[in-house]
């Protein structure tokens, strides 16, 4: 016998049908957007981590990939320490290519009792920082100049990670070597790079503001004096590049520098020595 099915009993149950459909959709919907919303929440409450700290490594550049990055460089000074190691109680430069490519460095500043020049090519400051056990603490510098911060922001890095990398920096020489002193050279603004400009204002007064708070830390201004009257980058000061400093540029630095010294760095005479510079505990030479 054929059973009769009412039309309006199977148009309900149609409308249940899609109703439990339109549900699970409903339902899973939810879950996505929950999902999401706790993942967002988790962004924006994690805490920003220094450019170059292991828990911040990116999938395209791991530590061990950094190290291997900075291998032949370190292995180079390696070599030159073993024809010619470094006396304990010099000066030393560390950071990037403008360090690195500083030939008249050790002519420059000759009148130093020790001058030792660690420049790598490329590096940035969270690199000088990655590798303090190898770049500083073996040298026993009373003295530290660092020039590095310029390729973290070009890289990427915002002003308070480049200071947090600063800071890694600073603590960590400091936890061996107490009594050495710590020179920031600002950051230098580059024509090639006056889109960055902005943040390399923002990176050096974090800087500036740091140093002032840090015993046996100073700040070098250098950034005011590249710049013209209109806050311009100075490309005389430059080579062809536009990044780099030619002889003009290394001697404006030469000079800001051996005011940080005082007299001895600068024995012409030429360069007035300012107070707080002259306590870099630098030993000075016998009259």
């Amino acid at each position: 016998m054929q059973r009769f099915h009412h039309p309006y009993k199977q148009r309900a149950k149609h409308r249940r049908h899609v109703a439990r459909r339109h549900a699970r959709r409903a339902i899973m919907t939810l879950a996505v957007l929950s999902l999401g919303a706790v993942n967002v929440s988790r962004a924006q409450t994690s805490p920003l981590r220094p450019v170059g700290s292991a828990s911040s490594q990116s999938s395209a550049e791991t530590r061990e990939a950094r190290a291997a990055r900075w291998k032949e460089s370190f292995d180079s000074f390696a070599e030159a320490d073993k024809a010619n190691a470094p006396r304990p109680g010099g000066v030393l430069f560390v950071g990037s290519s403008s360090i690195r490519l500083w030939d008249s460095l050790e002519q420059d500043f000759q009148a130093l009792p020790i001058i030792t020049k660690r420049g790598f090519g490329g590096s940035r400051l969270s690199d000088c920082s990655d590798h303090v056990s190898k770049l500083v603490l073996p040298y026993k510098p009373r003295l530290v100049i660092v020039y590095a911060g310029d390729n973290d922001i070009a890289e990427g890095a915002t002003p308070a990670e480049v200071l947090a990398s600063f800071k890694r920096f600073v603590e960590q020489v400091h936890r061996d070597l107490p009594d050495t002193r710590i020179a920031y050279l600002s950051i230098k603004p580059s024509p090639s790079r006056a889109q960055l400009v902005a943040q390399a204002r923002a990176t050096n007064e974090l800087i500036a503001d740091y140093s002032a708070t840090v015993p046996h830390l100073d700040y070098i201004d250098i950034y005011s004096k590249m710049v013209d009257a209109n806050g311009r980058p100075r490309p005389e000061l430059f080579g062809p590049d536009m990044l780099h400093l030619n002889r003009a540029g290394y001697a404006l630095w030469r000079q800001e520098i051996s005011a940080h010294l005082g007299p001895l760095a600068d024995p012409s005479g030429t360069v007035a020595p300012t107070p707080a510079l002259s306590v870099a505990g630098v030993p000075r030479a016998a009259p």
